[in-house]
């Protein structure tokens, strides 16, 4: 299992708010059926690393399908093959030590 933070957007869209982009890449990733959770900077996604690939292709790919012609792209990947790893567990562990 793999976590990955990405973050997508139109560099074409001046200063109309990117909100409305990030609202419909969130939709496409509703529809992935994958567990990923939207921050301020961006959306961490978890799932096999083959996956979330492919999802990251597709979001980057379909701002491109409305019109865009730039679009920007920033994608982290951590993938475990020793145990399985979940949205939130790494802040967790960074509590748990915080409070040693």
């Amino acid at each position: 299992m793999a976590l990955m933070d990405i973050t997508v957007f139109p560099l074409d869209r001046g200063a109309k708010g990117l909100s409305g982009a990030v609202a419909e890449l969130e939709k496409i990733l509703d529809e992935s059926g994958l567990d990923h959770s939207l921050h301020d900077m961006g959306t961490t996604v978890s799932g096999p690393a083959s996956e979330l690939f492919a999802v990251a292709e597709k979001l980057h790919n379909h701002l491109f399908s409305k019109g865009s012609e730039r679009v920007y792209t920033v994608i982290k990947i951590d993938d475990r093959r020793d145990r399985e790893v979940a949205i939130g567990d790494k802040v967790a562990s960074v509590e748990r030590k915080k409070g040693e």
